[in-house]
C-alpha cells in the first residue's frame, strides 16, 4: 500500500491531551486523532489485528503484559478506567468490584447477647456512629436500600460496617436495581440513616456472608435517633440470600492461597471471547516503543516492511523500489510504501515513528553495488542485502530467512 494511499499525517510534537505515551506515539505516527479516533491508517490497522483473531492464539504473540482469568484479559495501564484485583502469587485476577477475598471474622466465640436500644443522636454514618459508642467499625452493621427493577421490590442490603457494598456482586443475586426513594424506605417500615433488618415487612433482605458470622452488630433501631446493640443474624432477622456482596480492596488476603491482593488500573483487552481492537491497539503502543516511536513486533504491526526511496542524481531509485514493492507484495509480504518525493531525514523519522520490523531503504550509493539497506526497527544498524534477494521472493518464509541471515 501506498503511504499517500493512507493520507498519513505524522506530527513530530506529542498532543496536549496525551494520556500515556502509547497515546502520544499513536497520534504522532498518525493512527489516531487527537480526539482518539482511528484514522485511515488506524482503521486499516484494526482491521489487521481483527483478522488476526481469527488464530486462537492471536493475543499470546503480540508480546503483551496481560493479566486475567478465563472470561477475560487486562492490560495494566495507569489510565485505565477498570480497576483489577490481582494476586501475585497465584494469579488469580478479577475485576476490583468482582473480586472474592478471604474474610476476617473477628469475634469467634463470642455469645449472643440481648439486643438494647440506645439513643444515638446525630450518627447518621458508620463513623459517626461508632465513635459515639466506642466501637470499631466492624462491630457496626451497614444497611443499604434499593429497588429491584424488574418487580419494583424492596431490597435491603447488610455488610459490615467495616465494608462496601459492591453493587456488581449485588446485581449477581438479585438483578438490576436503583436506590430505593424516602417513600419506599418508609413504607418497608425502615428510616433512613437509622436503618436495620429488623422488623421489616415486605422487604428482600440480603446480608453479606460475614454477617451471620459476626455477633452482637450494632444497627439501626429504624427510628430516627436510635440504634440496637447487639443484633444477631438468625435471631433478631432472617435473609433471603446469604452471599459475598462486599468489595474487595488492595491489601485483602486472596481466597486463593492467602498472599495480599493488590489493586491496579487497567483496560480489557478480551471479554468473554470478543475482542477489544482499540484497546489492544493502545496496549500495543504501550508495550512497544522507544524514544522515536513505535516498535510494533511482527505480526501485529499493520505493515511487515516500511519501503523508502531516497531521490538519486544518477539513478532512478523510485523504479527500483517499485520493483522491490511489487516483488515483496507478490511474496504475501504487507508494505508501505513512501514514495513521497521527500527528503531522506522526514522519510525515516515518519518510519520510526509509525515502527513497522522492517525497514527497507533504496538509495543510489547502495545501488550502484546491487544492494539495498534493511534495518530492523528494535536494532541500531543497518545491513545491506542483494537487491536480487528482494527482487526474486518466492515466499513469506523466504523473505524472513532473507531478515534472518541478514
Amino acid at each position: 500500500m501506498k503511504y499517500r494511499d493512507l493520507s498519513i499525517q505524522t506530527q513530530r510534537e506529542a498532543p496536549n491531551n496525551a494520556r500515556t505515551e502509547g497515546f502520544a506515539f499513536l497520534v504522532r505516527a498518525g493512527y489516531l486523532t487527537r480526539e482518539n479516533a482511528p484514522t485511515q491508517l488506524g482503521k486499516h490497522t484494526l482491521d489487521h489485528l481483527h483478522e488476526l483473531s481469527n488464530n486462537a492464539s492471536f493475543l499470546s504473540k503480540l508480546s503483551l503484559p496481560t493479566t486475567g482469568n478465563e472470561h477475560e484479559i487486562f492490560f495494566p495501564i495507569a489510565s485505565g478506567s477498570i480497576e483489577v484485583a490481582h494476586c501475585s502469587e497465584c494469579k488469580y485476577t478479577e475485576r476490583l468490584e468482582l473480586a472474592r477475598f478471604a474474610k476476617s471474622v473477628k469475634a469467634t466465640g463470642e455469645s449472643p447477647l440481648p439486643i438494647e436500644k440506645v439513643l444515638t443522636p446525630d450518627c447518621h454514618t458508620i463513623e459517626a456512629l461508632a465513635n459515639f459508642l466506642g466501637v470499631p467499625k466492624e462491630k457496626t452493621a451497614k444497611a443499604l436500600m434499593y429497588t429491584r427493577l424488574a418487580d419494583n421490590k424492596f431490597v435491603f442490603v447488610v455488610v459490615r460496617g467495616d465494608m462496601q457494598l459492591s453493587e456488581a456482586k449485588l446485581k449477581q443475586h438479585v438483578g438490576e436495581v436503583r436506590p430505593a426513594t424516602a417513600e419506599e424506605i418508609e413504607r418497608s417500615g425502615a428510616a433512613a440513616g437509622y436503618a436495620s433488618p429488623v422488623g421489616l415487612k415486605e422487604t428482600w433482605i440480603v446480608v453479606d456472608d460475614l454477617i451471620p458470622q459476626s455477633p452482637n452488630l450494632v444497627a439501626g433501631a429504624n427510628e430516627s435517633g436510635y440504634h440496637l446493640k447487639n443484633t444477631n443474624y438468625g435471631r433478631d432477622y432472617s435473609a433471603v440470600i446469604v452471599a459475598d456482596v462486599v468489595q474487595a480492596e488492595s491489601g485483602n488476603t486472596c481466597i486463593n492461597c492467602g498472599n495480599p491482593l493488590s489493586v491496579t488500573p487497567a483496560i480489557s483487552l478480551v471479554s468473554r471471547s470478543s475482542y477489544h481492537f482499540e484497546n489492544i491497539l493502545l496496549a500495543l503502543a504501550e508495550a512497544h516503543h522507544d524514544p522515536k516511536g513505535l516498535t510494533l513486533p511482527h505480526p501485529a504491526a499493520p505493515f511487515d516492511v516500511y519501503l523508502m526511496h531516497v531521490p538519486g542524481k544518477e539513478m532512478d531509485t523510485r523504479a527500483k523500489a517499485d520493483e522491490i514493492h511489487n516483488s515483496l507484495q507478490s511474496a504475501g509480504i504487507s508494505v508501505l510504501f513512501d514514495d513521497r518525493e521527500e527528503r531522506a531525514g522526514v522519510k525515516f523519522n515518519d518510519a520510526d515513528l509509525i515502527g513497522c520490523p522492517i525497514r527497507v531503504t533504496v538509495g543510489e550509493k547502495a545501488l550502484k553495488q546491487g544492494m539495498v539497506e534493511l534495518k530492523p526497527r528494535k536494532e541500531k544498524d543497518n545491513h545491506l542485502i542483494r537487491l536480487t534477494g528482494l527482487t526474486s521472493l518466492a515466499s513469506q518464509a523466504e523473505f524472513w530467512d532473507l531478515i534472518k541471515d541478514a
